[in-house]
């Protein structure tokens, strides 16, 4: 009687040092995640998690030591009756159907096998990882609407960073579900509102002055491995930073309409706008429209991912640059022609070209720009319902 009298103290100190090593550890990506926008976090929980985890281990150590060498003797031949073989099994199995059962998947460590005891049985095996994000956290509400980031597991099993912006019809419409915009970046491990932080109040200012309907704003990281992520999409349309991981993220945390050209669109701006132009041509299927603005374009490699998209569908594309920006606008009506002049999907592209708005400052005409971005976003893609 005395093996299963560890065996049971040594499974609470299991299953508690799990519990506590899964608390700091989540505690720990949480630092990592607010470290990465500069918020700030406090350590003593997840030390406190991970001082008792380190404490439980020390306890399953040695109470595995003391059950495997029997150092309380009485632990013969005579010992193996079959009431505590299946007392044994049974609080195996329930401590293995306990832990399956939990949002992270950890198995407790099994008991060293020895000759007085039957094998315990297995645990159940552990569901796959869940690929929707548990929980968005919110970080501000620039634009009158809220801004929430979360870390989404990436076609490679890596978390990466996403943000989203709920504009203020959100809160305001609780039966509603709304269009999603996926804005670009053109750094690799960066969000695009990082580099474009007024991207919300050019939107929000579009919202507010009703020019353009209520949309969700998502900003996924860009891809890592390549300098370009732009050219990288034009080279591999499979490579858009939406890929179905997020979408179906999105999709269960937000009340949004489903995936599809109606009520997806695409946004870029700046260094970001290669990227927009180039998952619009690459995948109407998926984008209804895309807006590129002040961008600089690749017209040849545009047109080559154009002719490659699906067959029967037609890219939306607005290019949109300042009345000053002489560069952008010759680079916008370069991929204009080029594409009128390409082969299959890329002649059917509808492209549009803004070159109307002028304002005191450059930071001023990005603000008007995006606000008319927004604008065609909105009148393309179906409005919320």
């Amino acid at each position: 009687m005395v093996r299963p009298l560890l065996v049971i103290p040594l499974l609470a100190a299991a299953v508690g040092g799990i519990w506590l090593a899964r608390g700091a550890l989540q505690r720990w990506r949480d630092l990592r995640a607010a470290e990465t926008y500069e918020l700030a976090g406090d350590r003593w929980p997840m030390l406190l998690r991970a001082g008792g985890a380190m404490v439980c281990g020390v306890c399953v150590t040695a109470l595995t030591l003391l059950t495997a060498l029997g150092a309380f003797g009485g632990l013969g031949r005579g010992d193996r009756e079959e009431p505590v073989g299946d007392s044994v099994a049974g609080a195996m199995a329930g401590v293995g159907a306990g832990a399956g059962a939990g949002r992270q998947q950890a198995a407790p460590p099994a008991v060293a096998p020895s000759a007085s005891a039957p094998a315990p049985a297995p645990a159940p095996a552990p569901a796959p990882v869940p690929a929707v994000a548990s929980r968005f956290d919110s970080v501000g509400h620039p634009g009158g609407g809220e801004l929430l980031q979360s870390a989404v597991l990436g076609p490679d099993g890596r978390p990466r960073n996403v943000r989203v912006w709920l504009p203020p019809q959100y809160a305001k419409e609780p039966n509603a579900h709304f269009p999603v915009v996926v804005m670009h970046a053109a750094t690799p491990s960066r969000t695009a509102d990082a580099e474009v932080p007024d991207v919300f109040e050019g939107i929000g200012s579009a919202l507010q002055t009703g020019k353009a309907r209520p949309f969700i704003l998502v900003a996924p990281e860009a891809p890592n491995g390549t300098a370009h992520p732009c050219e990288l999409v034009a080279a591999a349309p499979a490579a858009v930073a939406d890929d179905a991981t997020l979408r179906t993220t999105i999709a269960a945390s937000f009340r949004t309409l489903p995936p599809g050209p109606a009520s997806w669109g695409t946004l870029g701006v700046e260094g970001g706008a290669p990227c927009a132009a180039a998952a619009g041509l690459a995948r109407p299927d998926l984008y209804g429209a895309a807006a590129a603005v002040s961008g600089r374009y690749d017209a040849a490699a545009l047109t080559q991912t154009g002719a490659e998209a699906p067959a029967g569908s037609s890219a939306k594309l607005l290019l949109a640059a300042a009345k000053a920006d002489a560069a952008g606008l010759d680079a916008a009506r370069k991929l204009q022609s080029s594409l009128k002049s390409g082969a299959g999907p890329a002649a059917k592209a509808e492209v549009r070209i803004s070159d109307n708005v002028q304002d005191f400052s450059a930071d001023r005409e990005r603000l008007r720009l995006v606000r008319q971005a927004a604008q065609y976003l909105a009148e393309t893609l179906t409005k919320a319902s």
